[in-house]
Order: C-alpha cells, then sequence, then structure tokens
C-alpha cells in the first residue's frame, strides 16, 4: 500500500499544477508595479504606463518623459521593459502625439536598449542588439488595430524585451514656451496566444539625389522573396516635403499588383490593402517613391533632417506561427529595367488639398494664419463618408424622461453604468436679480436648494435610481463623471468647484474655491461652467466662466497646473480667446480638449498636454452661439446652438459632426416641446443622445435611425479608427476621454461570461483529472479484494500477484515511480508527444517515425530554409 499512497500523491501534484496553471496573467504585474518608470511631473500625460485590462489584455503607455529638444531635427529615445516575462502580443496602436510638434515616431523591439537613462540622444543608437520596426506614425496618423487573430509577439523566449521609441523633432519653434513634451504611444497587449505573428517589411531607397528644379525624380526599390509565404494587410508611405506619390507592388510572372499607393503630404498611417495579397517565395516586391526638386536651389539627398528626403515604404503583414520572422527590409534595386513596366498610376502624384498641404508643415505655420480663424481638416477617410451618408438622429418618442418634474436643468452625464445623471437648480432660477455688476450672487438669503439636484435616471425609463446634492448648491451648472463614479460639478453662485462621491455622500470630496467670492487668480473662480476629467491621468480641466475667459488645469489632488486663454480684444476673435467657454469635452483619440466657446459661436480645440491652441470649428448654421458640446467615441462630435436673435435666420437645433473634418453631419430637433435653451449635451459611442434645456426644465433622448453596425474601412481585416465597441472601451481607458457607460457595461458583462468560461474550464479539467484517480482508486480496492479472496492475510508477500504486474506498469522498468508516458505508450495508436516537453521552435514540424501522418506539407513547392532578415 505504500506504493499505492505514493502514486497518488504523484497525481495530487499534477492536479494542483494544473489548475495553479489558471491563475490570471495579471498577477504577474505585482512583480513590476516598483519599476514601472514614472514621467516628469512637468509632463501632464499619463503617469500610469501599465493599466490591466481584464483577463488577459492590458495597456501599456510608452511616452516621452517630459522633454525639451534644443534644436531641430532632434531624435531623442527612452525605452521601457515590457512588465511581463511570458510571451505577449501587441494588438493596437494608438499614437499619442501631434504633428505640431513631432516630425514622426518608431516604435523598435530589442533586448539590449542604447541607453539606461529616461532618455538620450538617438545618434548613439537606439539598441545595442538586432531590433525590429514595430510600429510608425507620422502627420497626425490615426490609429491602427490589427486584424484578429494577428499579434506582433513580444516577450518569452523569442520576443523582444523591451521597446525603445524613438521621436524625431523636426522644427521646434513650437517649443518656445520651453514646454514639456510627452508624445508617444499606447500598446494594448493580450496573453493570450495569436495564430498569426504580424511582422514588419520596410523598402528604403539609401542613394536617391532629387537634383534642384527638377519636376520629377523616381527613387526605385526591388527585392527579390525567399522566405515562406506572407500575407500583407496593411501598408504605410513615408517622405518628407518633396514626395508627391509613392506605391507599393509585387511582380509575380511580370504581372504587376499593387500593394498600396498613397500620398505622403497625407496623414501617414497604417492603411488596408485594397484587396489581400499574399507574397511567395520566388515573387519581387518592387516600390517607387516620385519627388520633385521644384522650389530647392541645391541638390536634396535622403537624410534624418527635415530638409533631407526620404522614401520609404511599409508593409505591414503576417505570417504563420511557425514560420514568422517579424522584421525584413529591401534597400536594394535589383533590377531597374524591371521598373520600365511599372503601372503608369505609380507616376501619377496625388493632389493633395491646400488645407492639407498646411498641415504638412506644422504648427508654426498654422499661428501664423491663427488671425483666420483657420479651420484644420483632415483627410475624409472611408469610414467617414459612410457615417456622413447615412448616421441621421432622431428623438426616440416614447421616452417617458421628458415628463419628469425638473428644475432648470444645467448639466448631464453618463456614469460608469450607463445611467443618465442629471444636474438641476430645483426652485432655483437664474435671472436678472440673481447677480450684481460685480458678479456677486444677490438671493443668499433664500439658502441652498433643499431637495436632490443630482438625479440619476435609469436610460431605458427614466426612473429615479438614485438622487444626492440636497443643501449643497444655489445655482448648478456644469456636471462630469469620473471613471470612479465620482460627480464633478460647479456652481455659478458659489463660484466653486466641487468634487461629490458617487454613494450619496452629501459633503464634497473636494472643493475649489471660495464660496460666493467671485476672482481671476489660481484660487478664485468667477461663475465656473464646466468640468472635464482624465480617465488615466485624473488631471480635471475647469472652464471658468462667464467673467473670466480662461481654462484652468489641476492635477486630481486640486493642485494648479496650468491656465490658458484670454478675453478678445476688439474684431474677431483669435485663438484661445473666450466669450463664456460654457462646455468642455474631451477628444482623446486626438489628445485634445475641445470647448464651446459660446458668444464667438465656434469651438475651439487645443493639446490637453500644453493647451496649445489646435483647431476651430465655424459654421454658419452655429448662429452667433454655441452652448454645449460632447465627444463621442468613433469620432463624431456633437453640439447645440443657442436662440437666434430677432433677424438672425439660423434655427436652435442639435449637431452631429465628423470631428476630424467638422463637418456637419446632420442636424436634429425634439418632437415633443421644442427648444428654448438648450444648455447641455451628453452623447455615447452607440449614438444615443441626451440635450437638457434650462427653459424648459427638460430632458430629451435622441438615437440614430439606423444603428449602424461597424461599416469603416475592414479590408483586409484591419480596421483604421474602428468604430468597435470593444475599442472604444479600451480607447477611453488609454486615452483622455470620457468611456462609453453603455459599452463599459457589456465589457463587465462580457467579463463575467469570460470569467464564467474560465471557471468552467477549470471545473472541466479537474473532473478529468479526478476520474483517473477514481478508476485507479477501484483497480486497487478491486485488485485488494481479489487478493484477499484469493490468498487470504499472506497475499500482500506474493511476488506475482496482480497488483504488482499492474504497477509495475506504472513505474516502468525499475523507475520506483508513477511514469503516465510509459504507460500510455503502451497503447496502442499513442504518440508520445503529449506528455514530452514542447519545443518552443519547430514542433509543428517534428514527425513521429511511427505515425507517418503526423505532419503534412503546406506548399507543393519545396519550403525556403528560414533565413534571418537582412541588415542591409
Amino acid at each position: 500500500m505504500a506504493g499505492l499512497v505514493n502514486n497518488l500523491l504523484i497525481l495530487f501534484l499534477i492536479f494542483q499544477n494544473s489548475c495553479l496553471a489558471f491563475r490570471s496573467p495579471l498577477s504577474v504585474f505585482k512583480r513590476y508595479k516598483d519599476t514601472v518608470r514614472t514621467h516628469s511631473n512637468e509632463c501632464l500625460g499619463s503617469n500610469r504606463q501599465l493599466v490591466p485590462m481584464g483577463l488577459s489584455d492590458f495597456a501599456l503607455d510608452i511616452r516621452m518623459p517630459g522633454v525639451t529638444p534644443k534644436q531641430s531635427d532632434t531624435y531623442l529615445c527612452m525605452s521601457l521593459r515590457l512588465p511581463v516575462e511570458e510571451e505577449a502580443y501587441v494588438v493596437d496602436f494608438r499614437p499619442q502625439a501631434s504633428m505640431d510638434t513631432v516630425h514622426h515616431m518608431l516604435l523598435f523591439g530589442c533586448n539590449n536598449p542604447a541607453s539606461d537613462d529616461d532618455y538620450w540622444d538617438c545618434n548613439g543608437g537606439t539598441c545595442m542588439d538586432a531590433s525590429n520596426i514595430l510600429y510608425a506614425w507620422a502627420r497626425n496618423a490615426p490609429p491602427t488595430k490589427l486584424p484578429k487573430g494577428v499579434g506582433f509577439q513580444v516577450g518569452g523566449e523569442k520576443g523582444s524585451k523591451y521597446f525603445v521609441l524613438q521621436v524625431h523633432y523636426g522644427d521646434i519653434s513650437a517649443f518656445k514656451d520651453k514646454h514639456k513634451d510627452c508624445s508617444g504611444v499606447t500598446l494594448h497587449l493580450t496573453n493570450q496566444k495569436q495564430p498569426m505573428i504580424a511582422g514588419m517589411y520596410l523598402m528604403m531607397s539609401m542613394d536617391t539625389v532629387i537634383p534642384p528644379g527638377e519636376k520629377a525624380v523616381d527613387a526605385d526599390i526591388a527585392c527579390h522573396y525567399k522566405m515562406y509565404p506572407m500575407h500583407v494587410f496593411a501598408y504605410r508611405v513615408h517622405t518628407h516635403h518633396l514626395g508627391q506619390v509613392v506605391s507599393g507592388y509585387r511582380v509575380r510572372d511580370d504581372q504587376w499588383t499593387l500593394i498600396g499607393r498613397q500620398s505622403p503630404q497625407l496623414p501617414q498611417a497604417f492603411y488596408p490593402v485594397e484587396n489581400p495579397v499574399e507574397i511567395k517565395y520566388g515573387d519581387t516586391l518592387a516600390a517607387r517613391c516620385v519627388f520633385t526638386g521644384e522650389g530647392r536651389s541645391t541638390e536634396t539627398y535622403i537624410g534624418g533632417t527635415a530638409s533631407d528626403e526620404m522614401c520609404n515604404f511599409y508593409i505591414m503583414y503576417y505570417m504563420e506561427a511557425k514560420h514568422a520572422v517579424s522584421y525584413m527590409t529591401c534597400t536594394q534595386n535589383i533590377n531597374p529595367e524591371m521598373f520600365k513596366n511599372i503601372p503608369q498610376e505609380a507616376n501619377i502624384p496625388i493632389p493633395v488639398k491646400p488645407d492639407m498641404a498646411l498641415m504638412g508643415h506644422g504648427h508654426h505655420e498654422e499661428s501664423r494664419n491663427g488671425d483666420t480663424g483657420l479651420i484644420m481638416q483632415q483627410p475624409k477617410r472611408e469610414e467617414e463618408e459612410v457615417l456622413d451618408q447615412d448616421l441621421k438622429i432622431e428623438e426616440i418618442a416614447d421616452w417617458p424622461g421628458v415628463n419628469l418634474k425638473l428644475g432648470q436643468v444645467s448639466g448631464l452625464a453618463l456614469d460608469p453604468n450607463s445611467n443618465l445623471v442629471v444636474f438641476h437648480r430645483g426652485d432655483h432660477v437664474w435671472d436678472a436679480n440673481s447677480f450684481d455688476d460685480n458678479y456677486v450672487y444677490q438671493q443668499k438669503g433664500l439658502g441652498p436648494i433643499k431637495e436632490s439636484t443630482i438625479l440619476v435616471l435609469d436610460p431605458n425609463n427614466s426612473a429615479i435610481l438614485h438622487s444626492t446634492g440636497k443643501n449643497l448648491f444655489y445655482l448648478p451648472h456644469g456636471l462630469s463623471i469620473d471613471n470612479n463614479g465620482n460627480y464633478w460639478v460647479t456652481d455659478v453662485a458659489l463660484h466653486q468647484v466641487f468634487k461629490l462621491g458617487p454613494h450619496g455622500v452629501e459633503s464634497p470630496l473636494l472643493t475649489l474655491g471660495k464660496a460666493f467670492q467671485p476672482g481671476s487668480d489660481r484660487n478664485h473662480f468667477c461663475q465656473p461652467t464646466d468640468v472635464e476629467v482624465d480617465p488615466i491621468t485624473g488631471n480635471f480641466y475647469v472652464s471658468d466662466g462667464y467673467c473670466n475667459s480662461r481654462i484652468l488645469k489641476f492635477s486630481p489632488t486640486g493642485m494648479f497646473i496650468a491656465q490658458w486663454g484670454e478675453e478678445p480684444s476688439i474684431g474677431q476673435a483669435k485663438p484661445s480667446q473666450f466669450r463664456i467657454p460654457h462646455s468642455l469635452t474631451l477628444v482623446s483619440d486626438f489628445g485634445q480638449l475641445c470647448v464651446a466657446d459660446r458668444e464667438n459661436g465656434r469651438i475651439q480645440c487645443f493639446k490637453t498636454e500644453t493647451g496649445q491652441f489646435v483647431k476651430e470649428i465655424r459654421h454658419p448654421s452655429f448662429g452667433r452661439e454655441v452652448f454645449a458640446i460632447s465627444y463621442a467615441p468613433g469620432g463624431l462630435l456633437f453640439a447645440v446652438n443657442g436662440k437666434p436673435y430677432p433677424g438672425d435666420k439660423e434655427p436652435l437645433q442639435a449637431f452631429v459632426m465628423n470631428f476630424s473634418t467638422g463637418a456637419i453631419i446632420d442636424t436634429f430637433i425634439p418632437l415633443r416641446k421644442s427648444f428654448e435653451m438648450p444648455h447641455d449635451i451628453i452623447a455615447s459611442e452607440d449614438r444615443t443622445v441626451y440635450i437638457g434645456d434650462a427653459h424648459t426644465n427638460t430632458v430629451w433622448k435622441f438615437t440614430s435611425t439606423e444603428k449602424m453596425e461597424h461599416r469603416s474601412v475592414k479590408k483586409a481585416g484591419i480596421e483604421v479608427q474602428e468604430i468597435k465597441e470593444a475599442e472604444a472601451v479600451i480607447e477611453a481607458r488609454l486615452t483622455n476621454k470620457p468611456v462609453s457607460k453603455e459599452l463599459l457595461k457589456k465589457e463587465e458583462k462580457h467579463h463575467v461570461v469570460q470569467q464564467a468560461n474560465t471557471e468552467v474550464s477549470v471545473v472541466l479539467i479537474t473532473t478529468l483529472l479526478i476520474i483517473p484517480i477514481v478508476v485507479l482508486l477501484a483497480i486497487v480496492i478491486f485488485i485488494w479484494w481479489r487478493k484477499t479472496r484469493l490468498y487470504g492475510v499472506d497475499a500482500e508477500h506474493k511476488p506475482d500477484s496482480s497488483s504488482g504486474r499492474i504497477l509495475g506498469r506504472f513505474r516502468g522498468k525499475g523507475s520506483g515511480g508513477l511514469n503516465l508516458g510509459n504507460f500510455f505508450a503502451s497503447r496502442a495508436g499513442y504518440s508520445r508527444k503529449g506528455f514530452d516537453r514542447l519545443s518552443t521552435e519547430g514542433s509543428d514540424q517534428e514527425k513521429d517515425e511511427d505515425d507517418p501522418t503526423d505532419s503534412e506539407e503546406e506548399d507543393s513547392v519545396p519550403q525556403p530554409p528560414v533565413l534571418p532578415p537582412s541588415s542591409s
């Protein structure tokens, strides 16, 4: 029986180890919690570099730690170690940069960065060992998401342990104010193994010379492809100012198949290929850049400064994991004669609109034209055209919230559970008698509003789920809710900003400003209008207000960080000048904070990190006033205007706009009642919109007439600016914007289901492990019973017992222990791979000598050897 106990103990250990294997991958984060580098205090970006996102996913924020380049064409690098030892996969890239300050960025993967400093001059190198490019960005390119089941492999035995970010600062005139730059990229990683491994193939001209005044100069690149098949799903082009068009092709049997063609003066994103392209052994990859030397007085060479040129064609591809090569390059032209047959389209420049050309020169040129009220526009992508054509917003006519008995509705927000939250004034009214000429509140004798001023409503039936805010406020105004459900509000009578807890606590968690004391210094406000909270850093912004013309930025604890804005002088208002900054919204897709500049009838947008002006959106149909704005994930900006003045023709209405272009997609009004003073608006990613009116004391609910499915660019699996529920939740957590609360609810449900599935898996495996133990016990009991019956008390000493023969099979020849591999190997048809330690390389190619059917050739042509990437 001692042998039996030993065997049972071994089985128990196997069972215990199997169960431990199901621990959450996020547990590894604890080991790295104290090693993550924090950003400079002067950097106004995120200070959380690692953000868990469920059971197996996490985000990594890779940013410059608050740098100020001293001269133009500076290349700065920084590194960040992968916070897990295990294999992980990058599946999403979200740039956190603006071309106003950054010329371009490259993200490398390697194991030995060139420096251990927080950042360093890249002239000293990026990595000491071999590196591969994971991502490239320039010219305000939008985010890029990889196809499902595809990821860049990092960590583990074969992947890179470090990320190295290289940022090229071209013209540093944007740094005249000596601000700190925190540009970078946010990665979405997963521990779930991906069946396809992504890689980058870089085609680059090295020796092109562009003569001055030459109208058209070609730079050609071509290489034979001698690797396993790769599947191209995206491409990116890159030149500097002289580039007019870049094209890439696969050449097979003298047939040219287009991979991608684009103007390098447009946002340099990874664009999806029009049709899937497979590259096989023996194909030729070819690319051409077309430059012009017009306007130059000297020759232009390939180089690293903004006055030099570059000719790069990036191919993003995926390969089967067993053949994957993460990075390849081509810097030659193996057959110049072949380019006589290149399709004519490769020689035709792609026209770029003047406003696009202006974008190509960065913010320093934009500022020269700032007095003209420039409206910046980005190129219209295909998914934006679909939105323009199809999106219509209408009131939900049977929503009962319209009939709620409310005071003047001043603020709206959505809480983390997707519930609508209303901030109203109860029995108090803001009228001509509320303030004197010095903005001092004149009706303190009324006391604070006695009823609850914050109501949490069920979004479906408008039932009141919760209420708070009694005896605190005199004239409520703005409302925002952070990721923890805290309420951030302003009171124009008190001239204060408050943070309230989400659980009915009637005393504020944080108070800024002096009660009933208007002012314009760092410790006072004058009728502050709105608050917005950065979901990552916790920093918050205050628009101040009716009698100050500024935006203030504070730390999560209320410490003053920065402010910008001023009152307009005579004439048309210039950038950063406000006449009542009335409403705020974060547009984290672009790293911007937008302001409803009410009395100037426009929307102004600024960089969240520095407060630097980016663009304004102005339309004649706005009329003279824009009251409130709200950004919804997916690129939509909603707004409401003010009541027209006598003689004005612009109606009172709501707008939905394409944020990238500023174009109006649709306008809408309610069916029941009418707008009189629509005071606030809040929108979610699924196009559900709420509008509150401060005159009719009404809240309306609107939605799109067609609940649009995902219809953005989705060719070959890649998604650019994808409108998708899961991505929106990730985006909101990683960047500076409020998250869609309905999506959070759905994601929470998804995680519950995922967790339940994991629990089912554990139960299933536990059951499968217990069954052999039960069978083993049954066999042993049966043998013991049989021995007792046949041999009596001396049965256990008989050398040729049945139990001896069976246990001998379990132990193997003299092993003295349980060997499951030898035991099951004795069974017919068994392949021992299941019990041998799996090889991390080439295991899919190994073949059991006894079983010729274990592997199959997947290609009829001989497979090439896996060669190391070219270093040329």
